[in-house]
């Protein structure tokens, strides 16, 4: 059982983000993509990570500041959205489908994209699917096969899915804990995740009121999805920052930690990637100068 709880806890990855109830958050009609736009110039697209508000990218959007035009998702079933009416049909590929009819219909052009986590593996999904759509990537600690870093014994998609499913269904059976419970278990969680206690408390609010079943199903996904061979297909320049400091205590060092990011993204042409060396999965919130830095260097 302890295993299976550090293994879910650091899948839980985004129960997080600022509500942006002073930054006017809206919904494109009757769509479960929640949408925040901001400014002109340059368009960029920001997807948050799993439970993730838009109001986690709010240090990002005021960092860059004018020049751009901003598109800030709340993605379906998260932060209070509402969920999917049929997400066990597929997170991953009806909330791609969605970014790209909004894309689409409000005729956006070579966006760059920037993703956190399960955002980060969304952007790479829609990147390989419609390579010519980016203009650039931006990668924050997400891996194209998340399983193989955390399991080493499991090489494919196939050997994950007997597990995943073990760890689907256990989510959902806990959704029938009190709502203290469940804030008490993800509290626990966040704090490898996030280093500002303020910040892990907000996360852990957002975590429980998003919908069981949406995490349940997208993490499933996560697990049982391996992209690793098609990032070939990606043409758009992309930088990947990962975070490693958190787990230093398990024995993971740097450079074992970037050797697995660079082996990861080996199919992918030209891809920058860099560590941070203070910040634990939230690199925007944790190592601002860092991510910030590499932001303003690589757009």
């Amino acid at each position: 059982m302890k295993k299976t709880t550090v293994i879910i806890g650091i899948v839980v990855v985004c129960f997080l983000g600022a509500m942006f109830a002073h930054h006017h958050v809206h919904a494109e009609g009757d769509s479960p993509l929640k949408v925040y736009k901001h400014g002109e110039g340059q368009p960029v697209i920001l997807i948050p990570g799993l439970t993730c508000s838009a109001g986690v990218w709010h240090e990002t959007l005021q960092e860059l500041g004018a020049g751009y035009e901003y598109h800030v998702f709340t993605l379906p079933g998260f932060a209070e959205n509402p969920p999917l009416p049929n997400v066990e049909d597929g997170f991953f590929k009806q909330t791609k489908q969605l970014i790209f009819d909004y894309i689409d219909e409000n005729q956006i052009e070579k966006p760059i994209i920037i993703g956190h986590s399960l955002g980060g593996f969304m952007a790479l999904n829609m990147a390989i699917e419609r390579p010519d759509l980016p203009a650039k990537l931006v990668i924050v600690d997400a891996l194209p096969f998340l399983t193989a870093i955390q399991m080493p014994y499991i090489t494919s998609a196939e050997q994950a899915e007997p597990m995943a499913a073990n760890m689907k269904q256990m989510m959902i059976s806990n959704a029938n804990q009190s709502e203290e419970e469940r804030l008490a278990f993800q509290k626990q969680m966040l704090t490898s995740m996030i280093i500002d206690e303020e910040k892990i408390d907000l996360a852990a609010h957002w975590g429980v009121e998003s919908d069981v079943k949406t995490v349940a199903q997208s993490m499933y996904e996560m697990y049982t999805t391996d992209i690793r061979s098609e990032l070939d297909k990606v043409k758009a320049p992309t930088l990947v920052l990962g975070a490693w400091i958190a787990y230093k205590s398990f024995g993971v060092t740097r450079a074992a930690t970037l050797a697995n990011f660079e082996s990861q993204y080996s199919k992918l042409e030209g891809v920058e990637i860099d560590l941070t060396d203070k910040g634990n999965h939230f690199i925007m919130w944790d190592d601002p100068e860092f991510f910030h830095n590499w932001l303003k260097k690589f757009l």
